[in-house]
């Protein structure tokens, strides 16, 4: 499902980026568990949320952003529906994960995006970062695993950050793109998926959201409650 066309750049011979260009992103891997297929979005609860303006679109074409070491610490607050979700990023250790997701960031990719999945049992997170609202979505390139944990009970705690992907490519780089997941309640993973940040507000959001469980039933799907990203600012 990915191009065979790679582009590698090493920085300071410390950071190995392999940037994979392709006209089409995520493959659907029911097997991951980070990724999911097609959704729908439910509506939201005025209760909880106000209405969003966010919807399905088109990724936007952002280009890859040049390596630079080092890489400072952002802030990324994601404005939602539901409230400010603010984030801390890790630049010192997940310095190329941080740069493409600031990249993105400031080239708009995020906004008026959906929160396309959510889990409440096993795994206690909400997925977001792609604009399709699919599960497949992303850019047209992607990237290497960087700051993975130990594979030990709760190696994502509740308030990490962390990249979504579909496994490894069969040479054996990382398929990161744009979609991330935000992890309200302590969660036990494979050591797969990069961590690059901590939320610093907005976790009772996210605690709220779950709450409300899943569109039409079940575990694992649509947000019972919608959450649209507006806006995403980085500083």
């Amino acid at each position: 499902m990915l191009s065979s066309k790679k582009i590698v750049v090493t920085v300071a011979l410390t950071l190995v980026a392999c940037l994979s260009f392709s006209n089409t992103s995520f493959a659907k891997d029911q097997k991951s568990p980070m990724m999911s297929g097609k959704t729908k979005m439910g509506a939201a609860p005025k209760s909880l949320c106000a209405s969003t303006s966010a919807y399905a679109h088109k990724e936007p074409q952002i280009q890859p952003p040049t390596v630079k070491l080092p890489v400072k610490n952002r802030t990324f607050t994601l404005d939602t529906n539901c409230g400010q979700i603010v984030i801390e990023a890790d630049g010192a250790d997940a310095p190329l994960t941080v740069l493409v997701m600031t990249a993105l960031a400031k080239g708009g990719y995020f906004n008026k995006t959906l929160c396309h999945r959510l889990t409440t049992n096993g795994l206690y997170v909400l997925q977001c970062g792609d604009p399709t609202a699919s599960g497949k979505g992303g850019p047209l390139f992607t990237y290497d695993d960087e700051n993975l944990p130990q594979a030990v009970a709760n190696n994502y705690p509740a308030g990490t950050v962390a990249m979504a992907n579909s496994g490894l490519t069969q040479t054996g780089h990382g398929t990161n793109g744009s979609q991330f997941f935000l992890v309200y309640a302590d969660t036990t993973l494979g050591a797969n998926y990069t961590r690059w940040g901590t939320i610093v507000k907005g976790l009772d959001i996210l605690k709220a959201v779950a709450a409300q469980g899943v569109l039409g039933g079940g575990t694992d799907g649509t947000p019972k409650q919608a959450v649209g990203i507006e806006k995403v600012s980085v500083k």
